[in-house]
């Protein structure tokens, strides 16, 4: 019984999720840019006029760009995180400079 759960992700047969693909889709888009504009700083180097040159746009962009609805579905989706808010860290720094002045020992 135990084999078959941790063989479900060894088929061959398997076709990537949609996931992977939009993933490496982004990532070589990226590098298709970021070489472009590496050329791009090299003519300038070697004295093409910058007003010259057109700069690179991106051809593609993921589905959550293009549609903001589904975007702002996403992101209320997911649970705020207490300690990444701006309120949680300057409540452990005041807490920390508080022990600190009272003279305990901080970690």
């Amino acid at each position: 019984m135990g084999g078959k759960m941790s063989q479900r992700h060894r088929r061959v047969e398997a076709i990537p999720p949609v996931k992977q693909e939009l993933r490496a889709h982004a990532h070589n888009e990226r590098h298709r840019i970021h070489s472009a504009l590496h050329l791009i700083t090299e003519q300038v180097q070697h004295g093409v006029e910058p007003e010259d040159i057109d700069e690179p746009g991106a051809n593609w962009k993921p589905l959550h760009h293009h549609d903001p609805i589904i975007a702002m579905q996403k992101s209320r989706s997911q649970r705020l995180r207490h300690w990444k808010t701006k309120s949680w860290k300057r409540r452990k720094a005041l807490r920390r400079e508080r022990a600190l002045r009272d003279g305990y020992r901080v970690p």
